[in-house]
């Protein structure tokens, strides 16, 4: 019998509650209909299969939607670029002065390096170090120009004088081990003939450190893969909505930015020794260096770690942990400074290496970060450049203290030097010198001319006493914010103090601030200082060549042809200019060097041709060479500039005169 529409439509909806036998019997079918029946209506509630492509584009939706958003936050100019090289000039590269936002997500004012420049291209007799790092290598409170790196530049200058020579320090302030892995497949795509480390006191409270406010978490893997996107404007779209939620939950009293840098990334967070923060510091530390030292191997790129050293001697814990019920670390401190006094230095240095492990407050390293840096040299073959054991052997008793240190771990200028030795000795013991022949000079004589051409003034002393006044005066090493006593000690008496000062407040740039130093020697007829400004000046940006010019100038007034003339070849080979090639020639000439001043006055003549008094020199240099016949081109040329150039209508009257003849 068949069954109607409606019956159909009890069968199924009672397949739930009745067997097939009882629904066959209820209906008067056989069950192979019932069954039919019920499968029937399974397949017509079954969805048609969807086509490929449906899926396809399932996929596709969430990545469209990120391209579009990509594309219009760039249209609309949002975000920054955190490329990692910019041009200082059309020929020379620098690290961006705002590639530190990568790491800094809450930081307004963020580090940038010491700007060394080197080549776009480089040139096929340049020797390239690169040298990366925290504040204590990029020569804090020194910087610029008072880092170790300097150092090492200008004894490799001294036993290389035909090799150009780039030493370029892209160290930053309040940084971890992170920046170092983010920053070093951009080092190695400059060539590196060898890269400099002296990094591992901040993984606790510098940037993405574990105790850092700048943090991302302890998930290594999260943070460097965030770190790869930064370049991305959605990337940084993510991080402003991050901050901005955060902010909502942060006191506004805590938002000002005052002190140094590393007092607020620090937060005041204690680490316990051997904790699990402690440990994960570490862990951090040594995974990112094995990073660092397996692209490097990969690269073929030679690497050199230095050993980190600190204040042993006179820095006390700055937050003591108990060692046990009875003792503290600062009570370890204690003992120590009194088995120096009881002559037993041994002792004692072991005493203060253990009142330094247990500082819960973690701005030294650990030994254990050394312990690291030791067995990479052995993991991977590579030079340790041990600075903590020279600055001990260094130091009175061979324990180092204030006699290398300004504060807890930055060294003395002295301590730089020493630094930049350690590094240049273990180089040369290496073979991580350039190739090819050096000057035969002893080693105390290339120490001393490096230490000679190592400029560094008055203004920059200021501006380092006055940084670590600020330093000492602020927490971890005082808990009073008192302004008044801190201008007390600032104490400006002269025209270089107030210049510091502006530079302290942020008022002048450092290249600034030398500026105006120059020039108020200047008004006191104080040259020699002008001088040693300008060529502060001049060491720390070689590719301004306003500054040989303005040097040049005033050196012409005085009759100092012979330091004009060393400056001079020095800025031509940066690039040439009217000025720089017509005094060339003309100090060539009064040396009667005849065809190297017709060179330089021709070249001259190339940039100008309305400067009178050139053509008159070209002249001369003619007229010395017997070339009568160029003699009156050049001279005819600077009549026709100035017809009452002196001496000229005489000079022409007389090479007619000889032609004729």
């Amino acid at each position: 019998m068949a069954l109607n529409k409606q019956k159909r439509k009890e069968i199924v909806s009672l397949q739930s509650t009745h067997t097939i036998d009882e629904l066959a019997v209820k209906y008067k079918v056989s069950k192979k209909e019932i069954e039919a029946i019920i499968n029937s209506k399974i397949e017509a509630k079954k969805p048609e299969n969807s086509p490929y492509w449906f899926y396809i584009i399932l996929i596709l939706i969430p990545f469209i939607f990120f391209f579009l958003l990509e594309v219009g936050l760039r249209l609309f100019n949002y975000g920054d670029s955190y490329e990692q090289w910019v041009n200082a000039t059309p020929t020379k590269l620098m690290l961006n002065n705002e590639v530190a936002r990568r790491y800094f997500y809450t930081t307004k004012s963020v580090p940038y390096s010491v700007q060394n420049t080197f080549d776009a291209e480089k040139k096929t007799n340049s020797f390239r170090v690169f040298v990366m790092g925290e504040s204590s290598a990029a020569g804090y409170p020194f910087s610029p120009n008072g880092s170790f790196s300097r150092y090492v530049q200008k004894r490799l200058e001294v036993l290389y004088p035909d090799k150009t020579i780039e030493v370029v320090n892209i160290s930053l302030t309040a940084i971890s081990s992170y920046t170092l892995r983010d920053l070093f497949p951009g080092v190695i795509e400059q060539n590196p003939d060898l890269v400099l480390i002296y990094t591992g006191h901040n993984e606790y409270y510098g940037a993405l450190g574990v105790g850092s406010l700048e943090s991302l978490g302890q998930f290594r893997f999260f943070v460097n893969l965030l770190l790869s996107l930064n370049e991305y404007r959605t990337t940084q779209l993510l991080r402003g909505f991050l901050v901005s939620v955060t902010s909502l939950f942060t006191s506004s009293t805590d938002t000002g930015e005052t002190g140094t840098l590393m007092s607020r990334m620090a937060k005041e967070q204690l680490i316990q020794y051997n904790s699990d923060v402690f440990n994960a510091g570490l862990n951090q530390f040594e995974a990112n260096m094995r990073d660092i030292l397996t692209m490097a191997k990969e690269a073929n790129v030679p690497v050199i770690l230095g050993t980190l050293t600190s204040n042993l001697k006179d820095q006390a814990p700055f937050n003591p942990e108990k060692i046990n019920e009875n003792k503290s670390a600062a009570d370890i401190f204690n003992e120590a400074t009194k088995s120096l006094t009881e002559g037993k230095p041994s002792e004692a240095k072991t005493l203060f290496i253990l009142a330094k492990e247990r500082d819960a407050l973690r701005f030294r390293a650990s030994e254990k970060i050394n312990e690291i840096i030791k067995n990479f040299g052995n993991e991977f073959n590579i030079p340790i450049a041990d600075v903590d054991s020279a600055f001990n052997v260094h130091s009175p008793l061979q324990i180092t203290g204030d006699n290398l240190m300004v504060d807890h771990l930055h060294p003395t200028l002295d301590g730089y030097w020493l630094m930049g030795k350690v590094f240049f000795e273990t180089m040369q013991k290496n073979n991580k010198i350039p190739s090819g022949n050096s000057l035969e000079i002893p080693n105390e004589t290339q120490e001393s001319r490096a230490i000679e051409n190592f400029y560094f003034s008055k203004l920059d002393s200021t501006i380092s006493k006055y940084r670590i006044i600020i330093l000492k005066n602020d927490w971890p090493f005082s808990r009073r914010k008192d302004n008044a006593t801190m201008l007390k000690l600032f104490n400006a008496k002269t025209e270089i103090d107030s210049i510091a000062l502006f530079v302290i407040d942020s008022k002048y740039s450092w290249e600034e601030a030398h500026r105006k130093a120059a020039s108020y020697y200047l008004t006191q007829n104080d040259f020699d200082s002008y001088l040693y400004e300008m060529n502060v000046l001049i060491d720390q940006y070689p590719f301004i060549t306003e500054y040989y010019n303005s040097m040049a100038e005033e050196l012409l007034v005085r009759k100092r042809y012979d330091e004009v003339y060393t400056l001079l070849k020095k800025r031509i080979k940066i690039d040439s200019d009217a000025f720089s090639t017509k005094w060339l020639g003309i100090i060539e000439l009064s040396r009667n060097n005849n065809s190297e001043a017709i060179k330089y006055l021709k070249q001259s003549t190339s940039f100008s041709n309305k400067d009178a008094q050139v053509y008159f020199n070209l002249t001369g240099a003619y007229v010395n060479s017997s070339d009568y016949n160029s003699a009156l081109v050049s001279i005819e040329k600077c009549l026709q500039i100035d017809n009452k150039f002196p001496g000229a209508v005489e000079l022409y009257n007389q090479l007619r005169a000889a032609i004729k003849q």
